[in-house]
């Protein structure tokens, strides 16, 4: 596949081109964008043929981008392509976005596809579509282990004004972990706890044969306190279900408080202690 602007305006290829269309060995696919034969493309062919077509400096973005990146389906027809600069240009089955910001650390080649970054098709994404749409596409970037977090901060950084910004900080936001050390985050559960006038816990105490970080027996409740600065191995996350379960079959019932809802959801977590507190003296 190829476009007439990769030939560097040699009139005599140009001319080849035009013998080989009338003949059949090549297939138009856009003004200008030229397959060998080729009847039936593949998606990836699809899309390089409109980012082709709208000339040097295009890339795929949006939800084309996405799609490509397998970060979210799509059923749309029209091809998403952002250029460089203000062109006027339009193509059949393609949303032209223009942009004065695209640098070279913004784009990467797919499946031979010249495209968005997962960072910057994130950027562009919050602004195109729902709030949810978008955080499903970040979990499936997580999933797949392509989301960069550093490189997401910086691509809002020199974007800040652009539509979507907020829901991207949000992402930023509950995916950096709350900087608190264990100390300080004990120290704040208790500061809470007594504010609010409830019993002092057992800490560091064994239940079950697990230590834990708080223990009303008179409740048999038991609050764990983590969050992701303490768990970046993921074989915690894979104890955590296990260690909760014994806990309940032990009779007890387990809360999980991480630093960033201790910090900003106070009282929804003395809401949880307080009604778990009821639950069990209602037995």
């Amino acid at each position: 596949m190829f476009a007439l602007w990769q030939l560097d305006g040699n009139g005599c290829l140009q001319a080849a081109v035009g013998r080989r269309v009338r003949v059949g060995r090549l297939r138009r696919l856009h003004h200008g964008v030229y397959a060998y034969g080729h009847r039936r493309l593949t998606p990836s062919g699809h899309r390089l043929a409109a980012v082709l077509a709208c000339g040097p400096g295009a890339v795929l973005s949006h939800r084309s981008a996405a799609a490509l990146w397998e970060l979210l389906a799509t059923a749309r027809t029209r091809i998403d392509v952002t250029v460089p600069g203000t062109s006027r240009r339009t193509r059949t089955g393609v949303h032209l976005h223009r942009t004065r910001e695209l640098q070279p650390g913004d784009v990467a080649v797919i499946h031979g596809v010249p495209v968005t970054t997962v960072s910057r098709t994130l950027c562009d994404l919050a602004g195109a579509v729902s709030r949810a749409r978008f955080q499903r596409a970040v979990e499936q970037a997580e999933r797949s282990g392509i989301l960069d977090l550093s490189a997401l901060q910086r691509a809002v950084d020199r974007h800040p004004t652009r539509r979507g910004t907020a829901s991207v900080r949000a992402v930023l936001d509950d995916y950096t972990p709350a900087r608190l050390t264990r100390s300080e985050l004990e120290r704040r559960f208790r500061e809470l706890l007594q504010a609010a006038g409830l019993p002092m816990p057992l800490t560091n105490h064994v239940v079950a044969g697990y230590e834990v970080d708080a223990y009303w027996p008179q409740w048999r409740l038991v609050v764990e306190l983590d969050g992701r600065a303490y768990h970046s191995d993921p074989r915690a996350f894979e104890r955590d279900p296990v260690r909760d379960a014994r806990l309940m079959r032990a009779g007890c019932r387990v809360l999980r408080v991480t630093a960033k809802r201790l910090a900003r959801s106070p009282k929804a977590v003395l809401a949880d202690i307080r009604a778990l507190a009821a639950l069990a003296e209602g037995l």
